[in-house]
């Protein structure tokens, strides 16, 4: 065999597995079983996230910590952002904050920090006054001032959902493997970003950053959660790889760095087109720096 027909082999494999996977559409003869995974399907199904290989300290030959904002506005970001509705659309589709509280809500996902350096752990618990608004209308506060219970229909709940994420916070790694001469970068964590629930009526707000997640023991719950893709229906990509392949548009807003890791608008004030081109200047100096890996 050719190696021509060696490619055509393999990516007519690897095309095969996605639509093989989303057959029962065209098979189901009720809605259904439009998503269910046969046995036969189930038994041959060896879908997991690709592990990370070990790479060892003597072969990353420079590395750079990095903090970007990726904002949801951006129509690139959207497969990040919808669907924020999910009345009238299947189980199959949701966005990546659904995904994400949904699994530490029920423990499938435990590694939670307050913070991206990743040094306080937390719960669900923890972060659920974050989540949740609770408040009484005036009729409610007659009613206690009456002595009476208050009814239920006088308690407002309010909660952050996907629409009221304005945009993800990640920090990654870049690093040169000089065992294979090649930038890499490895997403350590991200954050879902939103103002805080207790002002969200009352329109522009500081944005706070709600919790962050560590990528790595996320990974199996995201691969398993798909995001959509829409230049092939049949084909979705899971949110793990979407991620790891930096198919999203960020801002960086931080790098390590020795002033204690300060953020661009600590030392450039209250001016946005020069915290954007200082932005710009840092992604370059990281890009240039494979490039001169060639030059001699």
């Amino acid at each position: 065999m050719n190696l021509k027909n060696a490619i055509l082999v393999a990516l007519g494999l690897l095309l095969s597995a996605p639509v093989f996977a989303q057959g029962n559409i065209l098979n189901a003869k009720t809605p259904e079983e439009m998503f269910e995974i046969t046995d036969e399907q189930e038994a041959n199904d060896n879908d997991s996230p690709l592990p990370y290989g070990y790479v060892e300290k003597r072969d990353v030959l420079w590395a750079k910590n990095t903090w970007e904002v990726v904002d949801l506005d951006e129509r690139v970001n959207f497969p990040l952002y919808y669907p924020v509705d999910t009345m009238n659309i299947g189980s199959d589709r949701r966005s990546l904050y659904d995904v994400v509280v949904k699994a530490v809500n029920n423990g499938e996902i435990d590694a939670i920090y307050s913070d991206s350096y990743f040094t306080e752990k937390i719960t669900f618990d923890d972060i659920a006054a974050a989540l949740v608004k609770t408040d009484t209308t005036d009729d409610g506060y007659r009613e206690l001032n009456e002595g009476l219970p208050i009814s239920d229909y006088n308690i407002e709940t309010k909660r952050i959902t996907a629409y009221d994420i304005n945009a993800y916070h990640m920090r990654g790694y870049w690093y040169v493997d000089k065992r294979q001469g090649e930038l890499k970068y490895r997403l350590l964590g991200f954050a879902p970003v939103s103002g805080d629930v207790n002002f969200l009526d009352e329109g522009q707000q500081e944005d706070i950053e709600l919790f962050w997640v560590w990528f790595p023991g996320a990974r199996d719950v995201l691969h398993k959660a798909k995001a959509f893709n829409r230049k092939n229906t049949s084909m979705p990509i899971s949110f793990d790889h979407l991620l790891n392949s930096r198919r999203f548009n960020g801002t960086i807003y931080r790098e390590d760095n020795v002033q204690g890791d300060r953020q661009v608008k600590e030392y450039i004030n209250n001016n946005a087109m020069m915290q954007l081109l200082e932005s710009n200047r840092i992604k370059e100096r990281i890009r240039d720096l494979e490039q001169d890996l060639w030059n001699y």
